[in-house]
């Protein structure tokens, strides 16, 4: 009877520990997950602030369009890997792949990436 009593006891708190977390979880901590509104004024910045380190790097006349998609990973600040149409110096739309890591409270960012889309 006591182990019964235990099993049930455990199989309880199981169900309540685990059963709070049957909605289920689209993104896990410290992993990538799609930003719900890349039109977000936010991120449209970070998305031209990309193309201008890119320049001053490469100085191949590329102009920002815009971000088109892409995904967060919330670390110690966030990374962001966006995908982004920049207009080329023949005037054609290409899309890019950046990264950028950003931590706003110590007004730090970085271009990680900056490559021609696969």
């Amino acid at each position: 009877m006591r182990t019964s009593s235990l099993l049930v006891a455990v199989a309880v708190a199981a169900a309540v520990v685990f059963g709070a977390a049957a909605t289920p979880v689209t993104e896990i901590l410290g992993g990538w997950g799609v930003i719900p509104d890349v039109d977000d004024a936010h991120v449209q910045e970070i998305g031209a602030w990309a193309v201008a380190e890119h320049i001053k790097r490469a100085n191949d006349g590329l102009r920002f369009g815009r971000v088109s998609g892409g995904e967060e990973q919330v670390v110690s600040g966030v990374n962001y890997r966006l995908r982004i149409v920049a207009v080329n110096l023949a005037g054609q739309n290409v899309t890019y792949s950046a990264v950028v890591y950003e931590q706003i409270w110590t007004n730090t960012r970085r271009l990680l990436s900056f490559d021609k889309a696969k």
